[in-house]
Parts: C-alpha cells; sequence; structure tokens
C-alpha cells in the first residue's frame, strides 16, 4: 500500500501482512495482521512514530519516500521496541542519517540489543514533549503494555493518540479505519486477552492517564485506527481489565477428561467434599468445554481442580490446551488440586500438579489417583479433598 493521510499531515506508512496466520507462536491470525507506522509533519520538524517489521523494510522505505526526503526526518520515536515494530529501525537510521531516536528511558538498553550499538537515544519521561512547530508529541510513560518499555505519543492540538500495541488487533484491511472495516470486534477481544490481560493492572493505570485527554483518534500498531466510538473501545478495556467483584460465596470450578467415567466419578466426588464445605462448585468436561469460553470463570473462582486420564504416560491433549490457556491470568495463590484415574503408569495427575504449581497457584498435597473403576477409599479421599479445598480457601478469608 501506499501512505494514507489520515489527517492533514499526518500519514499511516505501515504495512500490510494479509497473509499472516500465526503470531509471535501464541495467536492464531486469521485475517492477518499490519505494523502501523506513521509520520507527523510540523512546520519546523517531522517525527516517524514507530516503524515496522524488518521483512517489510523495503516497501516500508519506499512509502517514507513517497512523503519526504528521508534524509530530512528529525526524529524516530519509538512507542515498544518488540522487534513487528522495530525490525526496520536500523535501515531506516541508516537511511536517514541524522535523526534522533526517541524513547522511553528504559528502553534504552532493548534499542541497544536490537542495534548492537549505542544510537545515543533521546529518553523520555512521562509528560516530555518534542515540539515540531505547530505541533507537539507529548510523551506517556505506560509500562507493561506489554513490555516494560512502552509509552504512548500524543499529538497536539489534533488529539490523536499513538497506542502502540495497546487497542490494537490482528487485523488486516486496506480500508484501515474502524469505521470502514467489516466488524472485527472477535479480534480486538482476543488481542486484549492474549496480550493484554496479563497486565490488567497495567491497563487501568494507562486508561487513568488519559482520561483526561481531549482524544479523537487512536492509532495503534496493529489493526484499525480508531476514529469512531473511540469512548467505546476505552470503555471495554477498562471493563476487561476491572477486577470482578468477590463472590460471597466461595466457588471451585472441577475440569476433567475422562474415557470410560472413572476420572469424571472422582471429580465428582470432589465438588461433593467442596459443596459440604460450603463451596460452590463447577464442573466441566474438557471433551465439551472450550479453553477460551472459561478462562473469565478461572480467573474470577477460588481454587480449580484438574483431572486427566493417562494415556501414553501423559495427560490428555484437553487438560494440555486447558492449562495452557491459563499462562495470562493471574492465578498466583489459588488454592488448586490435581486428580485421575489410569490403567498401569498414571503420570497425569502428578504432571498436571507441576503445572498448576508453576502458575504460581497453592497446590494441596499429593495428587488423588485411582487405578481403573475407583473404590470406595479412593472416591472418600476425592471428597475429603473437596473438603481439604474448601477449607484451604476459608483459610485465606
Amino acid at each position: 500500500m501506499h501512505p494514507v493521510e489520515i489527517t492533514d499531515g499526518v500519514y499511516w506508512t505501515g504495512a500490510q501482512d494479509p497473509d499472516l496466520r500465526i503470531f509471535d507462536v501464541i495467536m492464531h491470525a486469521p485475517r492477518g495482521t499490519t505494523y502501523n507506522s506513521y509520520l507527523v509533519q510540523g512546520k519546523q520538524r517531522n517525527a516517524l512514530i514507530d516503524v515496522v517489521k524488518a521483512s517489510f523494510t523495503g516497501p516500508f522505505l519506499e512509502n517514507l519516500g513517497r512523503l519526504i526526503d528521508p534524509a530530512s526526518l528529525d526524529y524516530v520515536v519509538v512507542n515498544h521496541t518488540e522487534p513487528d515494530h522495530s525490525g526496520a529501525l536500523a535501515a531506516v537510521i541508516e537511511t536517514t542519517g541524522s535523526a534522533q531516536l526517541v524513547c522511553a528511558k528504559n528502553a534504552r538498553r532493548f534499542v541497544e540489543g536490537l542495534l548492537n550499538r549505542d544510537v545515543g537515544p533521546m529518553q523520555v519521561n512521562e509528560g516530555d514533549e518534542l515540539d515540531l512547530g505547530d505541533r507537539k508529541l507529548r510523551f506517556i510513560i505506560a509500562p507493561f503494555l506489554h513490555w516494560p518499555d512502552t509509552m504512548f505519543t500524543y499529538l497536539e492540538p489534533d488529539g490523536i493518540l499513538f497506542t502502540c500495541d495497546f487497542l490494537g488487533a490482528h487485523y488486516a484491511d486496506e480500508r484501515l479505519f474502524n469505521d470502514q472495516v467489516d466488524d472485527y470486534s472477535h479480534e480486538f477481544r482476543y488481542y486484549f486477552d492474549i496480550i493484554m490481560r496479563p497486565f490488567k493492572s497495567y491497563v487501568l493505570e494507562a486508561l487513568d492517564k488519559i482520561e483526561a485527554l481531549d482524544i479523537t483518534m487512536i492509532c495503534p500498531s496493529h489493526g484499525p485506527i480508531l476514529r469512531e466510538k473511540v469512548d467505546y473501545y476505552l470503555r471495554c478495556y477498562r471493563d476487561w481489565a476491572s477486577q470482578p467483584t468477590p463472590d460471597a460465596e466461595k466457588r471451585l470450578l472441577v475440569f476433567y477428561a475422562s474415557s470410560y467415567g472413572n476420572t469424571a466419578r472422582l471429580g465428582e466426588e470432589i465438588a461433593a467434599g467442596a459443596r459440604e464445605a460450603g463451596m460452590s462448585v463447577g464442573i466441566f468436561d474438557l471433551n465439551a468445554t472450550k479453553p477460551e469460553a472459561v478462562v473469565d470463570a478461572i480467573e474470577a473462582a477460588d481454587a480449580v481442580a484438574v483431572g486427566s486420564l493417562t494415556i501414553n504416560g501423559d495427560a490428555v491433549k484437553p487438560v494440555w490446551d486447558l492449562l495452557s490457556s491459563l499462562a495470562t491470568l493471574n492465578l498466583r495463590g489459588k488454592v488448586a488440586a490435581s486428580f485421575g484415574s489410569f490403567g498401569w503408569s498414571g503420570e497425569a495427575p502428578k504432571f498436571i500438579a507441576q503445572r498448576l504449581g508453576d502458575l504460581k497457584m497453592k497446590v494441596l498435597g499429593e495428587p488423588v489417583r485411582a487405578q481403573l473403576v475407583p473404590t470406595a477409599e479412593d472416591l472418600a479421599a476425592c471428597r475429603d479433598l473437596g473438603r481439604q479445598i474448601g477449607q484451604a480457601v476459608a483459610a485465606k478469608t
């Protein structure tokens, strides 16, 4: 694509990557993505805000050259140094010659790691400004959204906020603007869940910092530019990042994968014991449950119990799918337990317990394991485990 003017003297100069299907290993991108970069032209000076992934360097420099002589570029603002936004940085610096690189103070080490040299970047603090003549860039430090180096750049008097990953989405569309593209609400929420969810407190902190700004447009680094319903998108992030109000009734969620019903019976007994201890309980068969449908419930719950049969010395895929989806949640200190039936080896519950512990959960005792059909003693042990879960949760309050 050629550059696109988004308002007088401000241009999108990024790259479209519609064929991408997996982003950074962890994210699906069925609609591809964009690497958004923006050129701001002032009467006296100009600034480039973020660059693009290294593989798009050539077209990106061609885009920039259609607007200005690259040697006349005054500033290159790096809102976030992750390589999808900074891959072309070395080429830009070499091409522009004397452009001053601008970044947050704690981004300097990342810049040096990218370029393998010190380019003497201008390191800015909260509220620092760059005067472009008739316009100013004001910097808002926004750490851990989603790296420690992140900042936002606010353009005055236009009211445009450049947010890098914040409020972005993996969604490629040449129409660029949120009021012109098709509905991408799923991609917008999915991006928050995977990228921003682990940093909810920082999301709220950043929203508080920008609340008083007169924002007419938000220009993220991925996906559509937000020029309509800006308040709606900000409100979505605030709602999603707000911690759920704790229920008066403590809640246990029991998840299991079971071939012949034996692991399911163990889970039901754990649930019964937890109810006896005064907890409410939800039980989920992982063969019929998508992890993305329960992550909110898990984060809000007080305790989790996960069970699996053992096949080939391991827990089964639906269980690992659930456990791998928990990496973006704040689970520290939640009570957890594992269980499962087995034929001859029975490693699955031990592996589950280890993973739950790695997620900083408080794992109770040894996993309950039953060989083939659970005995009365096995079922009693599970009911007792449910009671222990209830007691452990009560002891935390």
